[in-house]
């Protein structure tokens, strides 16, 4: 079973930066996608950035190209998502999720397996 445990959210100033992190167990297949999405209030969940095991290939949305890194520690089992330069804007809750890739070959899509959440506040 895959289990995704998450862990650095918090409150930060408007231009501060953190770091979420996600512990994955369970995962498998060498092929598989690390996804971080955000809740806002009101708001649908949305992806934020994503990255496909086999090749690295990423994705970023538009709002946090730039400013938004994901990466992974393999020998951890652990990925990040560095947040720079943070904007009141990407206040949400935050979630990492992973997906055993089937069917497709890009980290974009659909995910089975998410984390509890990390709410991360950006204050003006």
């Amino acid at each position: 079973e895959v289990q995704l445990v998450e862990s650095g959210g918090g409150l930060v100033q408007a231009g501060g930066s953190l770091r979420l992190s996600c512990a994955a167990s369970g995962l498998t297949s060498d092929d598989y996608a690390i996804g971080w999405f955000r809740q806002a209030p009101g708001k649908e969940r949305v992806l934020v950035s994503c990255v496909r095991s086999r090749d690295g290939s990423t994705y970023y949305e538009d709002s946090v190209k730039g400013r938004f890194t994901i990466s992974s520690d393999n020998a951890e089992n652990t990925m990040y998502l560095q947040m720079n330069s943070l904007k009141p804007d990407d206040t949400a809750v935050y979630y990492c999720a992973a997906d055993i890739l089937y069917y497709r070959s890009t980290c974009v899509g659909g995910y089975d397996y998410w984390g509890q959440g990390s709410q991360v506040t950006v204050s003006s």
